[in-house]
């Protein structure tokens, strides 16, 4: 028989919000993260406008080396993942740790400190060859993306499955899903899962800058980031995590957790056509859409909102809204539709993880965020997409979606449990 699955912890670290609280009050509000770069002079770059954390290690509690150690995305992973823990209520000492496993999601891992030792190592790129002397003990920890799940692993006393999701940007909603897998299967009982990057680096800004995949509106950083909108040209980069406790059912009910929501559906899709473009009928993304609704058992007009990924780019918000028709036919034009990007950013590979706690707190609170910055809806954007103020209204199942470089496309269904108001 398989096994039902359902969230009791969350912990968020995002652009205007430490914290489930802090982060839902940004979201309601429909305030925005969204600022000029302040971690180096972004002035030559093309793109000048980022969403930071307010981030502050030693404040949340990681010792002088743990921090020496740890890459920033993987400080905002253990950050996260105790916060989770707590939030849950679990013992995990009293656990079989066999039976507790990690599954983490990133797009770029350790770039940060990859590129800054790299720095260190070639004198500011002026040595060809770089002087092996100088090189950080802790290189080996940067270059292996596996080291983040295991500093996680070890932090929660996990050792069963632990995993690492690479799948670009739908790294949040892929490490969260195949920890769905795991508990469903048997393979686990209790999953520490989510996603984390820190990717505002000059190296990852001049990526995005080549390819023009990132707004060049920098006199209004407040701003930038405009999903949906018609005047939109680009995402905003950002950086951030969430991480969460997934259990057993009938074992969360036992033990008397509060249960966020049920993580009732997932799937995930690949359009093998091309490595950033999508094509404009959202074929990929409804297939996986469907699959989702039905491991969930949800007829489309059960949906109650869409949180979106709404990235900003001209093609995504085409490509998904047509999805969004094609998987819940008349029902997309009745279904609430927001992006979060639109006050958060786009942190790459934790991003589906940070709008899973979205979505989670969206359940919570009987409220929908909205999409901030939205004026002037494109005319190929005709949903209701819930402009610039939040809307209360019931919250019983979301559908989150994503959508990622190399054609990924990933759905997630969350339902609030029978019984949990």
């Amino acid at each position: 028989m398989t096994r039902r699955v359902v969230i009791t912890g969350i912990g968020v670290r995002a652009p205007g919000g430490n914290g489930a609280k802090e982060f839902w009050d940004l979201l309601s509000s429909g305030r925005t993260a969204t600022r000029r770069i302040s971690f180096f002079d972004p002035s030559p770059y093309r793109s000048q406008v980022a969403a930071e954390a307010d981030f502050d290690p030693a404040l949340e509690g990681l010792t002088p080396r743990e921090i020496r150690r740890m890459d920033r995305a993987a400080q905002f992973a253990v950050v996260c993942a105790r916060e989770a823990v707590s939030d849950s209520g679990l013992d995990v000492a009293a656990l079989d740790p066999h039976r507790i496993g990690v599954s983490l999601g990133s797009a770029v891992a350790a770039a940060t400190s990859l590129e800054n030792e790299y720095l260190v190592l070639s004198d500011s790129g002026r040595k060809w060859v770089v002087d092996p002397e100088v090189v950080s003990p802790h290189m080996f920890d940067y270059l292996v993306p596996s080291a983040m799940p295991a500093e996680v692993a070890w932090t929660v006393a996990a050792e069963g499955p632990v995993t690492m999701v690479s799948n670009g940007c739908t790294s949040g909603l892929d490490s969260v899903g195949h920890a769905w897998q795991l508990i469903r299967e048997g393979s686990a009982d209790v999953m520490v899962a989510g996603a984390s990057d820190a990717p505002i680096t000059p190296i990852v800004v001049a990526c995005f800058d080549a390819i023009k995949a990132t707004t060049s509106r920098n006199d209004d950083p407040a701003h930038a980031s405009r999903p949906f909108d018609a005047s939109r040209n680009g995402f905003v980069l950002a950086e951030g995590a969430a991480m969460f406790v997934l259990e057993e059912y009938e074992s969360a009910r036992r033990r008397g957790a509060h249960i966020y929501a049920e993580l009732a559906g997932y799937a995930t899709r690949c359009n093998a056509y091309h490595m950033t473009g999508l094509k404009p009928d959202g074929r990929e993304m409804a297939e996986a859409i469907r699959v989702a609704l039905d491991e969930a058992k949800l007829d489309p007009t059960g949906v109650d909102y869409v949180n979106a990924h709404g990235s900003g780019t001209k093609q995504n918000d085409r490509h998904e809204t047509a999805a969004f028709k094609r998987s819940l036919g008349s029902h997309a034009y009745d279904v609430p539709v927001s992006s979060i990007k639109s006050m958060v950013g786009h942190s790459l590979g934790a991003i589906g993880s940070v709008e899973i706690a979205a979505s989670l707190l969206a359940i919570e609170h009987g409220a929908v965020p909205p999409t901030a910055n939205l004026h002037t809806s494109d005319p190929e954007c005709d949903l209701d997409y819930v402009p610039l103020t939040a809307r209360e209204q019931t919250v019983d199942s979301v559908l989150t979606v994503g959508s990622g470089f190399g054609g990924f496309q990933s759905a997630m269904i969350l339902r609030r449990t029978e019984g949990v108001r």
